[in-house]
């Protein structure tokens, strides 16, 4: 019997995905459903980030105010259960700027795959490839020459990473993208286990369009 309820749940979690971009008054509706969404996947590894929701909130908030970034949601059954964002690498120069400088490339040429989310139930039904396509499509659609993303470094005898952790390099390379050598960003949180924001390494990965 609970086997059984098991594999119905399974099942109801397979209701077909609906993609589609965020904007304006759509956005500004969806903002508190984003943040709680943002929070609870990014308390999974390898973020294991310890989010608070007005400050989500308002970081939403700034892709409602610019009209060149991107917001895919993924519904399902009418429920907000994935997201990904996208906006021009420029609009991050105060961040990133360093992890580019000396490359030859502008951060003009290139667009930046911000972050994608999905609940776990929803995952393996190809949510991951939908995300980069439809933020790939606006970006040429903005004449640029490049995606890019960067994702946090953890060390491999990281207290908290599951026995199960499963890299998404694989995926990422399947993709077209490729570790962009010296390409460093640095941004500080705190982590579900501590009690103070730090330093978290993250390396950029990038594809040509």
């Amino acid at each position: 019997m609970k086997q059984d309820l098991q594999e119905d749940l399974k099942e109801e979690a397979k209701v077909a995905l609906e993609f589609q971009t965020l904007r304006g008054a759509a956005l500004e509706a969806a903002l508190d459903d984003l943040a709680d969404l943002r929070i609870r996947v990014f308390r999974e590894w390898p973020y294991i980030y310890d989010g608070d929701l007005a400050y989500e909130r308002r970081y939403m908030a700034g892709y409602r105010d610019n009209d060149r970034a991107v917001l895919v949601a993924a519904t399902s059954a009418g429920r907000l259960v994935g997201a990904a964002t996208g906006t021009p690498m420029e609009d991050h120069s105060a961040d990133f700027a360093a992890a580019f400088a000396g490359l030859d490339m502008g951060l003009e040429q290139i667009f930046y795959c911000a972050e994608s989310v999905l609940l776990p139930d929803y995952r393996g039904q190809g949510a991951g490839h939908r995300f980069f396509d439809l933020r790939e499509a606006h970006a040429r659609a903005l004449g640029r020459e490049h995606c890019a993303f960067c994702a946090v470094l953890r060390p491999d005898d990281h207290p908290l990473r599951p026995a199960d952790a499963r890299s998404l390099e694989p995926f990422w390379e399947g993709r077209g993208y490729r570790k962009l050598p010296g390409a460093l960003a640095e941004f500080y949180w705190k982590d579900v286990d501590q009690s103070v924001e730090t330093r978290k390494p993250l390396q950029f990965w990038i594809k040509s369009l």
